[in-house]
């Protein structure tokens, strides 16, 4: 059986050890060199960002996140071990990990490591498909010759060369399609390098929960369940009409994931599907000026990122989470793309009004969505407000403002409540 070894890149027969430097980190498959779909992921990305640049944080329980009313963005594998996980309210990381150190997210750091990976990936393949900064799709078909290795090598060297050059950690998931690989990476976290192969996919997907399958939230899961289906192995049993006309197009979805196909491409130029921004308070608020001002904060941030990308949308969100952490969704669609914070804020400010008052609330967000190319914004104005042509061109006069003299030259006041 094919074998590689992790550690100087040796590739051999089957051994418990690497006959060249005697690491025992072996990686042995029968398909080992026939793969070519992989997703990589790195390991507690922010936190590993943060130990590096701080070594005293090395042996400590670290989670990345904002305050104690906030939520946890990552953590190192010694807070996981308390229970501690990603998008857990802050109060519970603290209670169930109180000795952990708090760090506050640096994105700019994080942004440049990311960028510094990604470069490391276009040195082994042109094909791939970012799903965040830290982790992504990379098909590595027909590199072989160009590298004078198979795939699985190439990525070895990738993951030694993020820890030698970087300091950051990650882990593979080697497979023949996207649904597979994915799972790949998460079975031997951290510094994994898992395969899924397809002689093994049947036997590998069916005792396995249906919560394997990505997408299959607790909503999801809990509709299943409802429907007798706990495991692949259940699902299998059904027919896909049936699976249709129960679950609609998910019940397709999961139909073909289930017998582990997944025909979609590692696509590089994988389109934008939303832009949104939100805040968590330090502590729920219900005063109607503070949250206004909010609103108009962040109906400005996805304006911004919307003309900085060249996009526009059709669909405006706003998001609220009660003290309680019941969450509130309101969306609108608009007659034309919009990509302007007069306007994303009056629409939001307008779902805002329809929610019933009185709660207190804890977070506040703004998103755009159905998007289209920026030259489709706000084209021909608003018949039912003369205004909006004068407003959108006060603020385009702003933005260049901004442009030259900074993000604060001109500040409206509404912001400042």
């Amino acid at each position: 059986m094919p074998a590689l070894c992790r550690s100087c890149l040796t590739c051999f027969d089957t051994g418990p050890r690497c006959p060249q430097c005697r690491s025992p980190r072996i990686l042995s498959h029968p398909e080992l060199f026939d793969l070519s779909i992989a997703h990589m992921d790195c390991d507690a990305f922010y936190a590993s960002v943060e130990k590096r640049d701080n070594p005293g944080l090395r042996d400590k329980p670290v989670i990345v996140g904002g305050g104690t009313r906030g939520v946890v963005s990552t953590c190192c594998y010694i807070a996981r071990i308390s229970g501690v996980r990603s998008a857990m309210p802050m109060f519970q990381a603290l209670k169930l990990c109180p000795e952990a150190v708090v760090v506050r997210p640096r994105m700019q750091v994080y942004a440049e490591v990311s960028r510094q990976i990604r470069q490391m990936m276009e040195d082994l393949t042109p094909a791939i498909e970012p799903l965040s900064l830290d982790e992504a799709f990379l098909d590595l078909t027909g590199t072989a010759r160009l590298h004078g290795a198979p795939p699985a090598v190439m990525l070895a060297r990738l993951i030694r060369r993020m820890e030698t050059e970087l300091g950051i950690s990650g882990s593979v998931g080697l497979s023949h399609n996207k649904f597979l690989a994915k799972i790949a990476s998460d079975l031997e976290k951290p510094r994994g390098f898992s395969i899924i192969g397809r002689a093994e996919t049947a036997d590998f997907l069916t005792p396995r929960p249906v919560r394997i399958i990505w997408g299959v939230g607790t909503a999801t899961q809990a509709a299943l369940e409802r429907a007798g289906i706990r495991t692949i192995a259940d699902l299998l049993r059904w027919d896909q009409a049936d699976l249709v006309a129960r679950f609609g197009q998910m019940g397709d979805r999961l139909w073909h994931l289930a017998r582990g196909q997944d025909r979609r491409r590692v696509s590089r130029d994988e389109k934008l599907k939303s832009i949104s921004k939100e805040t968590t308070f330090n502590e729920d608020t219900q005063d109607g000026d503070l949250l206004d001002g909010h609103l108009w904060r962040l109906s400005v941030q996805v304006a911004d990122r919307a003309k900085a990308k060249d996009l526009s949308g059709r669909t405006v969100t706003l998001k609220l989470k009660r003290a309680d952490f019941t969450q509130i969704t309101r969306r609108h669609g608009l007659t034309s793309p919009t990509q302007m914070a007069d306007r994303l804020y009056r629409e939001a400010r307008a779902l805002f009004d329809q929610v019933p008052g009185g709660a207190a609330y804890r977070l506040i967000g703004v998103g755009l969505s159905d998007l289209a190319p920026g030259s489709a914004a706000d084209a021909g104005g608003d018949l039912l407000d003369p205004q909006a042509v004068t407003r959108a061109r006060a603020e385009q006069a702003t933005d260049a403002i901004r442009a030259r003299f900074g993000r604060d030259a001109i500040i409206k006041g509404r912001a400042l409540r």
